[in-house]
């Protein structure tokens, strides 16, 4: 068969391939006090009665809302293509709404609630591989900031992670990052003190020491307004000299959805390597 015939049976397959669902979904949150709302993505082939899956959890950016990724990102679309490719396992991937909170107990108790509430509802609700072999993290900007936080604070839960574009700067941010002005890292003002104790170096030997890697693939442009590559070579370079599997891609782009959107495929197809796949109940 040529090249054109190839293709022409690709797309044939792709078309009849059935298409995922992206719903949102409310629960109480013990830790946050209120309802707290999702959306979730669930593939096609999503057999609960029988099988158990991996999940993604897909963190947005400052001032998004579980709608970020399903809308601006096109979730379904590129993990429909995904999976009917066999690029990727079927996967569950759940997407919280976080505001401005940049997922720590400041503003409110996101990351309590991140890890307290949100992973142990999912394992209920939800058919997946409730081990760190079959959970995944990424996100974008404030969410790439949660990702390593996540990563590295609770390696126990995770496999694989994904940060793109973090907003994880060392030692402080820049004068026109959102951090400084949402009222998260400080009481009244912004406070340097506040950043460094909950930035990613305050606690990257005790990730180190405890012995469970988190393959990370960093992913940036070389265009990003807050110069995140900088932050994030860094990081790479952390990783590797302390013997922690890590990719770097650093792009032509700014700090937009064409880079976070073109980089998020790369990026589950990399995670993907380390988790388990769907099994057997």
């Amino acid at each position: 068969m040529n090249a054109k015939g190839q293709a022409l049976v690709l797309a044939t397959f792709l078309s009849a391939a059935g298409a995922g669902s992206v719903t949102s979904v409310t629960f109480a949150s013990r830790e946050l006090g209120r309802s707290w709302a999702y959306s979730v993505y669930l593939p096609d082939a999503y057999q609960p009665d029988t099988t158990r899956y991996p999940v993604l959890y897909l963190l947005h950016g400052n001032g998004g809302d579980e709608n970020s990724w399903p809308s601006a990102g096109n979730i379904q679309q590129l993990a429909d293509r995904l999976i009917a490719r066999r690029e990727i396992p079927p996967t569950i991937i759940v997407m919280p709404s976080a505001g401005t909170t940049w997922y720590v107990d400041r503003q409110e108790k996101m990351e309590s609630a991140f890890i307290k509430d949100l992973l142990p509802h999912v394992d209920a609700r939800y058919s997946t591989i409730n081990s760190r072999d079959g959970r995944m993290l990424a996100g974008f900007s404030m969410g790439g900031y949660g990702t390593v936080r996540f990563a590295m604070k609770y390696p126990e839960l995770f496999r694989a992670a994904a940060p793109l574009s973090p907003a994880i700067y060392d030692p402080q941010p820049p004068e026109n990052s959102a951090s400084r002005v949402v009222g998260v890292f400080g009481t009244n003002e912004f406070d340097p003190a506040v950043w460094t104790s909950l930035n990613y170096p305050r606690f990257f030997e005790r990730f180190v020491a405890k012995k469970l890697p988190v393959p990370m693939y960093i992913h940036t442009g070389d265009d990003d307004v807050f110069l995140i590559h900088r932050d994030a070579t860094n990081l790479y370079e952390r990783l590797r000299a302390a013997g922690q599997p890590a990719e770097l891609r650093i792009v032509n782009g700014g700090h937009s959805w064409d880079v976070w959107g073109s980089a998020l495929g790369d990026a589950m197809k990399y995670m993907s390597r380390f988790i388990a796949r769907p099994a057997s109940k």
